[in-house]
């Protein structure tokens, strides 16, 4: 494809899209909650009202809810699935996640975790329902018609279990008391696939974009904190009201927080006596970043850190919001608790301050408390696309703070400037666990379920490294500054609207004007590896010729690079027949010359040059290293002459 053809067709394709409209429903929540809790036996009372609206086509004979805390018993199915995967040694050790591993079969009664429905009506009759474990069916004994609205009214106990995995109590890691994620009863989400009642097995989330209204009533010495603004911050005071204020004293042996998020699929919150919370404010009306830690024993250090995480925040957003979208929320909290990082809307539990889990975290705002895929099918969008991201901040950052300390490293703007095409430095501990797993025998398709994988590494490598590995391959094949491009429209176009995968491709193909079906089948469905050699290079009938060979299963197009004796580079690019069409030039400083598509069912292709042969120093597949190649070794020929 000619430049100034596809830099029209970007700039039309791009308008295009960004006057479409895209008309997938949504269902949508409405939750009024309030809780009561009992520090001193560590359970709670709950009185859930819930307008749910019907946006489906069609009618609705049953809903579901999550009850998530019944997860943490002896015997449950978390409890089991963590031992069976014990049972598998990976490298000489257990492959169970080192967080559960055996303790749910471990805990005594008033450790264990639950939560029981003691009434529940729709628009005030009652309903019938049914427990499977930590899903609840509720029959109903009318049905909710298409495009109307209903109110479920609900009434619940339930027991806070010991800290085990993201939610629970007394953790003896961080010291934190309560970690309150998915611990509400949940209604499932309803999409054009229909119901999705996932069992709390290990992983995942789905959830219905609403509003919430949680009004929590606890013992008077505790601080909260939490997802959405507190709407009774000037009785609340503890720097929610103004930046280091007080904990407001109060003659009630127990304090009332009233927190309200709009548009999110979940809400979590912490609450912790010896908490301490940092206020930072973005200019320009951006949103209030909160810092709330443990304090522990006037610990300097432990201070200093989470101020460096309150710090931090303010210098990445701008960044983030260039790169990725807009952050569209009033604030956002960075709360310790949890059993190391777990990300809720405008929340998230860190076990501690370390930047790169904060980041991380934070970036989960984008690519999932935004965007919302189904994590449960689509692990790799949410955990690979936050990690493609997080590195990136992380650069970025590193960057700031090296100029900052006058030691200026130019490494960490070139690694995020995907218009240069340089090495993809940033991404290089997931290119190499990607290489482990596969090579390994651990490998499954990305397409498989996050609760299905047959081990924790597998998955884990799929969903974090491979996913990752997927955004930067794919700025190899149609030009970092194109994906970049559509990162941005995603986050546009799709966000609050839970795309899948299919729909991603859809809208890179939109602004690339190339075909990628293809990309996704293979990386995404299939264990196929990418391989490719230099086979061999001669001189015939004066034309200089290098024969590149398909070793792999996975075709992809080839950047080769030619340096000659002179100190000259060249890139040779060969087109992808599937792709119907080229990348745009990457590099304006290094020639391109473009040669016929390579046919993915032949083995090899021949490259024929300009150039004398014995002019030729080194032959390079790909030398900014960002296509997958399982063996690299056979990338390269250096020629002495």
């Amino acid at each position: 494809m000619h430049k100034l053809f596809l830099l029209l067709f970007l700039i039309v394709g791009c308008k295009q899209l960004s006057m479409a409209q895209f008309n997938r429903w949504q269902q949508r929540v409405k939750y009024t909650m309030n809780i009561d809790i009992d520090a001193s036996s560590n359970r709670f009372t709950g009185k859930q009202k819930l307008a749910y609206t019907n946006n489906s086509p069609d009618i609705l004979r049953k809903v579901f809810y999550h009850l998530y805390f019944n997860a943490f018993q002896p015997n449950s199915s978390m409890d089991v699935r963590s031992q069976e995967l014990g049972k598998t040694l990976v490298n000489g050790r257990q492959d169970w996640d080192g967080r559960v591993k055996d303790r749910i079969s471990k805990l005594k009664e008033d450790e264990i975790g639950y939560q029981k429905i003691t009434s529940l009506k729709i628009n005030g009759i009652a309903q019938p329902f049914k427990y499977h474990e930590t899903i609840l069916e509720v029959n109903l004994t009318k049905a909710i018609a298409p495009k109307t609205s209903v109110v479920l009214d609900m009434e619940f106990e339930a027991q806070v279990p010991l800290q085990i995995r993201r939610s629970g109590r007394d953790n003896p890691t961080t010291g934190v008391r309560y970690s309150m994620s998915q611990w509400y009863p949940k209604l499932c989400e309803y999409d054009y696939e229909g119901w999705h009642p996932t069992p709390y097995v290990a992983r995942e989330f789905y959830g219905v974009w609403g509003d919430f209204d949680v009004t929590i009533s606890i013992d008077k010495t505790y601080k909260l904190g939490g997802s959405g603004i507190l709407a009774n911050a000037a009785e609340i005071g503890w720097g929610y009201d103004a930046p280091g204020t007080e904990l407001k004293s109060i003659a009630s042996p127990k304090r009332t927080w009233h927190f309200i998020a709009n548009n999110v699929h979940d809400f979590m919150w912490a609450a912790d006596p010896g908490y301490k919370h940092l206020v930072r404010k973005m200019p320009n009306g951006g949103p209030t970043l909160n810092v709330i830690y443990n304090y522990k024993n006037n610990d300097i250090n432990n201070d200093e850190a989470w101020t460096a995480v309150a710090d931090a925040a303010v210098t990445v957003l701008p960044f983030i919001e260039t790169h990725f979208g807009k952050y569209p929320y009033p604030q956002y909290s960075f709360i310790q608790g949890g059993d190391g990082g777990m990300e809720y809307p405008m929340a998230t539990l860190l076990s501690g301050p370390g930047l790169g889990t904060v980041f991380h975290e934070w970036m989960h705002s984008w690519y999932q408390m935004m965007l919302g895929t189904n994590e449960s099918l689509y692990a790799w969008m949410d955990e690979g696309f936050t990690e493609y991201a997080t590195d990136l901040v992380e650069g970025y950052y590193r960057d700031k703070v090296s100029r900052v300390k006058g030691v200026f490293n130019p490494a960490y703007i070139k690694s995020i400037d995907s218009a240069a095409a340089l090495l993809p430095l940033e991404h290089n501990s997931n290119y190499k666990s990607y290489y482990y797993i596969a090579k390994s025998d651990y490998e499954e398709p990305l397409t498989t379920h996050a609760d299905h994988f047959n081990t924790n590494i597998g998955y884990s490598v799929a969903a974090y490294s491979k996913g990752c590995v997927f955004m930067e391959q794919l700025g190899y094949i149609i030009g970092g500054q194109v994906r970049d491009k559509i990162l941005l429209e995603y986050y546009k176009q799709w966000h609050f609207k839970h795309p899948n995968s299919s729909d991603f491709i859809k809208l890179a193909e939109d602004v690339s004007g190339l075909k990628l079906d293809w990309y996704k089948e293979y990386w995404c469905s299939t264990t196929k590896k990418i391989d490719y050699a230099i086979d061999s290079l001669w001189e015939e009938n004066g034309v200089s010729k290098i024969r590149i060979r398909k070793v792999g299963q996975m075709p992809m197009p080839i950047d080769l690079q030619l340096t000659f004796k002179d100190g000259s580079t060249e890139i040779h690019y060969v087109p992808l027949n599937l792709m119907f069409g080229e990348k745009p030039v990457e590099d304006k400083k290094q020639n391109r010359i473009v040669h016929q598509e390579w046919r993915w069912t032949h083995p090899t292709y021949i490259v024929e040059l300009k150039h004398r042969l014995t002019d030729v120093k080194k032959v390079e597949i790909d030398p900014t290293k960002r296509m997958a190649d399982i063996d690299q070794k056979n990338n390269t020929l250096e020629l002495n002459w």
